[in-house]
């Protein structure tokens, strides 16, 4: 709010009591005196740049994602028959395994890198930054999704129903985009508001069910899920949208209800690229969302909700009226990430248009720390991990199930960041850095 001081990052009274005691009162009487051309003992404790830096919690998410590809390697390198034969003679030859181990794991990761970033094998301009279209294209639903779990957890709310707020959105985006014959734009636009509007309506609900009865977020938007699941499965077997009842698929959408391709067929004859306008739409929402938290007072309200329900109702906010609001908004963005499904990629409806979407959107969002950026960072790390995968299972024969551990280990390891912090010996958080001891005087100091 305009004027008004954030009271979330205000320091305390006593905080601020003994900040404005040290700078009244003497010298002398506070033990602060500076000594001639060297710092006070006040400077000396405060922690430097780099000891802010090392004890933050961006470090500590990158420090994970190390961690849990090291970790990951260490499986594939066990899983490879080359390292295993090798380690039946490993007392008499332990050069060997290291050796097989190495090249399992060097294999298998620059391999996944040939995937998801760049292919400097292929023979052609397109085929090499095809793979970094791929990853983006993989990002789209998990950098929406995720943003909607991410704007959940600053208000202290856990979003377990993404993956049916994505179901549903995709549903009525379907249906907006086979069923109905539009101008160009409008029907995209249209189609994309319905999957929105299908989202928020879902989520919503789970928001309602907690703000007027008190029910668990986390129960309700599970058992939403249940329901989204069996509601997809029902409507795939109706005329509408299985007119030939054969298979589980509706028609396509129309031609101008789908997402153009970013990078046209002109631009690079023969692409073959899937990466598509939904990506731009990632980037808008994440800018969106973060103005919203960090810019609006609805933001601010969120944000305090989150951080103290009880002291946000006490300063005349409806705690109520915030998570109908936060809940509507997560299915919204959650909505969105099924637009880039069904019209962006497969351009129309499966049973498995969600495929782990909306699960893998709150490891996205537990990796990017519920900030916008960082989560759509993370999404474009996830993503980059589900199209490298494959390739990797192609050439090194690895069971692309490495990729599903990798995602584990990183949950895992960001979940437990003492456990990051001891493994690569960093300070807790907050944590003054230790003193130095003051140097012995020498001999000639003492006789003198």
């Amino acid at each position: 709010m305009t004027g008004q001081p954030d009271p979330i990052s205000q320091p305390s009274g006593s905080d601020a009591g003994n900040e404005q005691a040290v700078v009244a009162a003497p010298p002398g009487q506070v033990g602060v005196e500076p000594t001639p051309g060297g710092p006070t003992h006040r400077d000396e404790e405060r922690p430097s740049v780099l000891h802010q830096i090392l004890s933050g919690s961006a470090l500590m998410s990158v420090l994970a994602i190390v961690l849990a590809l090291f970790l990951g390697g260490l499986l594939i390198a066990f899983a490879n028959e080359e390292t295993r034969a090798a380690s039946g003679y490993f007392f008499s030859r332990p050069l060997d395994t290291f050796g097989a181990a190495w090249t399992a794991m060097s294999d298998a990761y620059v391999a996944m890198f040939r995937g998801s970033v760049f292919d400097w094998r292929a023979t052609t301009f397109a085929g090499m930054i095809k793979p970094l279209t791929e990853s983006m294209v993989f990002a789209v639903p998990l950098i929406l999704a995720g943003l909607g779990i991410a704007v959940g957890f600053r208000a202290g709310l856990f979003n377990i129903g993404a993956q049916g707020q994505l179901i549903v959105g995709a549903i009525v985006a379907a249906w907006l985009g086979f069923a109905f014959d539009l101008p160009p734009v409008v029907h995209l636009l249209v189609a994309i508001l319905g999957g929105l509007i299908g989202g928020a309506i879902w989520g919503g609900m789970a928001g309602w069910l907690k703000a007027q009865f008190g029910a668990n977020e986390v129960i309700t938007t599970i058992m939403l899920n249940y329901i989204a699941l069996y509601l997809i499965s029902y409507v795939l077997k109706t005329a509408s949208f299985n007119p030939g009842r054969t298979g589980q698929r509706s028609p396509q959408v129309g031609a101008d209800a789908m997402y153009p391709k970013l990078i046209p067929q002109w631009l690079l004859p023969d692409n073959g690229f899937r990466l598509h306008w939904g990506f731009v739409v990632a980037i808008l929402a994440t800018i969106f969302v973060w103005w919203l938290l960090e810019r609006s007072t609805i933001g601010f309200e969120i944000r305090a909700t989150g951080a103290n329900p009880a002291a946000s109702r006490t300063a005349g906010m409806s705690v109520g009226r915030i998570t109908i609001i936060t809940m509507t908004l997560a299915g919204a963005l959650a909505g969105l990430a099924a637009t880039g499904q069904v019209l962006g990629t497969e351009r129309s409806l499966t049973a498995g248009v969600a495929a782990s979407y909306g699960f893998d959107a709150i490891t996205v969002a537990l990796l990017g720390r519920s900030k916008p950026w960082g989560t759509f960072f993370a999404g474009l790390l996830f993503g980059a991990l589900k199209a490298g995968g494959f390739l990797m299972q192609s050439l090194t024969q690895t069971p692309i199930d490495i990729v599903l551990v990798v995602q584990s280990l990183i949950v895992l390891l960001i979940a437990a960041p003492p456990l990051v912090r001891s493994v690569f010996r960093l300070p807790a958080p907050g944590a003054r850095p230790r003193k130095r001891r003051p140097a012995r005087p020498t001999t000639t100091e003492v006789t003198a």
